[in-house]
């Protein structure tokens, strides 16, 4: 070697080997390997819980579970400082090795652990670092879950171009991981939620005649049912909207509820020496101290008591474990809900951890309080579908307000095939009508119905009670239960009649064109109401004190000469008028005046109107001799929530108890000021025989079809009396070439018995392509028309058809036609027909099967309607064939129980009669409406 060479290899610098792991790192590291140890055997833990819960739909995440997923958050924040400075250190010593695989795989690591730990930190949802969006949230979910099993791949790689492993220690390691594991799932104790079942008989002692039911059978704790303020914290915008909703405000924190409740706790307590028969109100309307216990206490102070002013709370709802039954009257079972740790804590900062852990890991709390059986129709039912017991009439059972199968029925629903209209789709529950999305930043807003904005269902249930935000100053709550209102129905002025009678000349429709009236002349101005956008009966809820009626005003020039529908200085209305609801009495003929469920007996008369459906008012108009300007028509149809008579109980009640309304001076007698919401309105100007003034009417929007299909509808409905003039107006829809035309002349044929005529109008009905006629609709009623020809077993077909045929535009358009129960009942009615035809004993086996089978459909009919008196009736025939007297002799007594008692009933009607004769007017058939009998402004 050279002199130069020398030099040259003597001034090269000597490559530096640090050691990978010196003395201080390496405890660093077994730092880290026991708390990764901690950690995966926490991790393996919830990972098993989780995915049972999947595999098995029970919930078996409890406090351990949750205490486990705190443990998991700690150790994952706990494990980032030591993690960090061992990577950085590791990486800064063996970023020179010449094992270059060793060291990117060793990079590798470090990234996907890097990416373990800050997808659990974006979980974490802290402060800023709130990852609201669904999608990202669910990817960062799940990379937090996949990329661990990533991490333990890249080091057993790592290892593997590394030192040698030393195999007995990793061992070890994992046995150590396994048996903490093995741990914890001893530790856990496996408590699946009692979900989807229906609370122990035991509880019935507590709640009956209330249908409601707690899982264990016990009272729940105020304090767990009355946690608003800690829902408010993820939920402000959802919980501002209960603030001011009618179920916050439906205990005794409604005055106009209070006076009522009040009274049947009175009744009940001097009647039966106890409060029971009140627990029927409480299920639905006082759930927290109903579930505590409070309820059942004879001094209970209904205004001071901590549960008194808590309505339906958030919990009440979301706590709700089962509906039952589709029976009402709060058949649901409520459960004391399991929460997150520290919920009930008073410390700030615990409160804080519990926060973290409840949106670090929402499934279980989304699973606690958000379950299927919240978006269905049956949910709501349970509270918007009354009967009186006899526990509380002391009579039997009778049925109350039922929003639940009035929707079901309906064509609106899908379900009923029986409809005079239906919507293009089907709306599948309450929620798209009564629980609207609006937008929201809400810790559980999500996009809904395809809407691009982050959106909550919105929790002030728009509907139509706007009294009670009115007694409570809540002007802005009234105007959205207006707007909601608005238009859901519309007034028509269809037409005229000479001579004022129904059987007079008919001019219609009008408008543009308008008949000349004459001076002194009578007149009968045919008035159709419909209902658009509503999806059960208007009104339902409370049909007896709700007062909707038409306020019609006609005027020659600023003259009044005619009126309906005006209102005293108190506020009354004017009891001669055209009303939407229903007039209820007791069993001594009193109107039902008070919302005293414990006297309701039967309605006098029932105005309320079917969805898709039409209401055809007369008003007889005289008109004076001395006209000088033309006559100008105006119909309202009003709406107000509580009617005088009503208010002026609740008004007394409350000043007996030391209380009064917020604007009402004591002593000073009340006048009903509720808020009066004009829903729909029409106009129409008749020109004056002998005066010369043009008029001009706007052009009616409505099809002309339809308007004469919705006057022939509200004719029809009223039953035979009128049912020749429903005939007229439906020859002429068929003339304007409508299937509907003939379809409902079908209607109108098989009413008056005359089936020939029902079966041409079928025919021609089928013979319509555009549009074609409902084939559902068309198949029933060709079944009814068969049926009663005895052509049994082409009914049974046409039966079936509507029941069981699922078609591509059935599917397209959501409906489900195997839940009319009305039609189930006609197979089943059709099938017990069909077995009587067979009556010797070698047709035996022929006529049993086809008494099972009616069997069935009757069976049917009672899972969705269990009171159905038509079921009872039909199964108590069907099982006497079958020689099953028991049975036969068990649905002869709910067959009993459930009907109308028809003899009672008609005592009460005569003696309401008597005691009102405007309510006894209007239950007349036909009925005819005075514009002259008063004239007022």
């Amino acid at each position: 070697m050279s002199t130069t060479d020398s030099s040259t290899a003597e001034a090269k610098p000597r490559r530096i080997v640090r050691k990978a792991i010196g003395p201080k790192l390496r405890k660093v590291l077994y730092l880290l390997f026991f708390m990764v140890a901690l950690l995966g055997a926490n991790s393996i833990y919830l990972v098993s819980i989780t995915v049972y819960d999947w595999l098995s739909g029970e919930t078996l995440e409890n406090w351990f579970y949750q205490y486990m997923f705190l443990a998991h958050l700690i150790l994952g924040l706990v494990l980032l400082a030591p993690f960090i400075l061992f990577g950085i250190v590791h990486i800064y010593n063996t970023k020179n090795r010449l094992n270059r695989r060793a060291v990117r795989v060793g990079y590798g690591l470090f990234f996907i652990s890097c990416l373990v730990l800050v997808s659990g930190i974006l979980l974490l949802r802290i402060g800023s670092f709130d990852l609201k969006n669904p999608t990202a949230r669910s990817v960062t979910y799940w990379c937090h879950v996949i990329a661990p099993v990533f991490a333990l791949w890249m080091y057993w790689l790592h290892r593997l171009v590394g030192p040698k492993i030393r195999w007995k220690g990793g061992l070890a390691y994992l046995g150590v991981i396994t048996a903490m594991v093995v741990g914890m799932l001893m530790f856990h104790s496996s408590d699946p939620r009692k979900w989807n079942v229906i609370g122990p008989k035991s509880g019935e002692k507590y709640f009956f005649p209330s249908l409601s039911r707690t899982s264990t059978g016990d009272f729940i704790p105020a304090e767990a049912m009355m946690m608003d303020d800690y829902c408010q914290k993820c939920h402000p915008d959802t919980h501002a909207d209960w603030k001011n909703s009618v179920h916050h405000f439906s205990s005794f924190n409604n005055p106009a509820y209070l006076a009522s409740v009040r009274e049947t706790r009175k009744v009940s307590f001097e009647r039966d020496g106890n409060l029971q028969a009140s627990r029927f109100c409480a299920g639905c309307h006082d759930p927290v101290p109903f579930f505590s216990g409070a309820f059942d206490d004879p001094n209970f102070d209904d205004i001071n008591h901590i549960t008194s002013q808590a309505g339906i709370t958030c919990t009440t709802c979301h706590a709700i474990t089962n509906v039952n039954s589709v029976r009402g009257n709060g058949d649901y079972t409520i459960e004391e809900p399991i929460h997150y740790p520290f919920a009930y804590s008073d410390n700030n900062f615990l409160q804080w951890v519990n926060n973290q852990l409840v949106k670090a890991k929402p499934a279980f709390h989304k699973k606690t309080f958000l379950k299927d059986l919240h978006k269905s129709t049956e949910f709501c039912g349970t509270c918007h579908k009354v009967h009186l017991p006899e526990e509380l009439n002391q009579y039997k059972f009778l049925r109350g307000q039922n929003h639940y199968d009035s929707f079901l029925l309906s064509g609106v629903s899908g379900h009923g095939a029986r409809s005079f209209y239906y919507p293009p789709k089907a709306q599948e529950n309450c929620n798209k009508c009564h629980m609207p999305a609006k937008p929201s930043n809400d810790f559980g807003a999500r996009n809904f119905y395809d809407s691009k904005e982050l959106s909550v269902h919105n929790h002030l249930f728009p509907a139509a009670n706007t009294g009670i935000a009115a007694l409570r100053n809540d002007p802005e709550t009234v105007a959205i239960h207006q707007a909601f209102l608005k238009d859901n129905l519309r007034v028509d002025f269809f037409g005229i009649r000479e001579e004022g009678k129904i059987e007079g000349k008919l001019i219609a429709p009008l408008r543009p064109e308008v008949p000349t009236l004459k001076p002194g002349n009578k007149y009968l101005l045919e008035t159709v109401l419909r209902t658009l956008k509503v999806g059960h009966h208007f009104t339902q809820g409370t049909a007896d004190s709700n007062e909707i009626w038409l306020d019609v005003t006609v005027k020659s020039g600023d003259r009044i000469i005619g009126r309906s529908g005006s209102r005293e200085e108190d506020g009354t209305v004017d009891p001669w008028s055209h009303y939407v609801n229903a007039f209820v009495i007791d069993r001594d003929g009193n109107r039902i005046s008070r919302r005293n469920p414990e006297d309701i007996f039967v309605p006098l008369y029932n105005n309320q109107m079917p969805p898709g459906a039409g209401q055809t008012i007369h008003y007889e108009l005289i008109l004076p001799d001395d006209l000088t300007a033309p006559v100008t028509v105006e119909a309202k149809l009003q709406y107000r929530k509580f009617d005088t008579h009503y208010m002026q109980f609740v008004a007394s009640s409350l000043e007996a108890k030391g209380q009064t309304l917020s604007w009402k001076e004591k002593g000073v007698p009340y006048v009903n000021t509720l808020p009066i919401t004009t829903i729909a309105s029409d106009t129409i100007t008749f020109p004056i025989e002998g005066v010369t003034a043009k008029v001009k009417n706007k052009e009616v929007e409505i099809p002309v079809w339809q308007r004469w299909n919705d006057y022939g509808i509200g004719l029809f409905l009223k039953g035979k009396a009128e049912l020749r003039q429903a005939a007229e107006a439906f020859e002429q829809v068929d003339r304007l070439d409508r299937y509907d035309g003939s379809l409902n002349l079908a209607r109108v044929y098989f009413t008056e018995g005359r089936l020939e005529d029902a079966v041409d109008a079928l025919k021609r009905t089928a013979s319509f392509s555009n549009p074609p006629a409902p084939p559902w609709t068309l198949a029933w009623l060709s079944g009814k028309v068969n049926q009663q020809q005895g052509h049994l077993e082409e009914a049974e077909k046409n039966f079936r058809s509507v029941l069981e045929d699922q078609t591509e535009e059935r599917t397209r358009r959501g409906f489900d036609f195997s839940k009319d129960y009305v039609v189930i009942n006609d197979l089943g009615q059709n099938l017990f027909d069909q077995a009587k035809r067979f009556r010797t004993e070698e047709n035996r086996e022929q006529r049993d099967q086809l008494l099972n089978q009616a069997v069935d459909q009757f069976q049917k009919t009672l899972t969705l309607d269990p009171e159905n008196v038509t079921a009872h009736y039909g199964l108590s025939l069907v099982y006497d064939q079958l020689k099953q007297p028991e049975l036969s002799e068990k649905h002869r007594k709910l067959h009993q129980k459930y009907k109308v008692d028809d003899t009672a009933r008609g005592v009460a009607e005569r003696k309401a009669r008597e005691k009102y004769p405007a309510a006894n007017h209007a239950a007349e058939q036909p009925v005819i409406y005075s514009l002259n009998r008063t004239v007022k402004p």
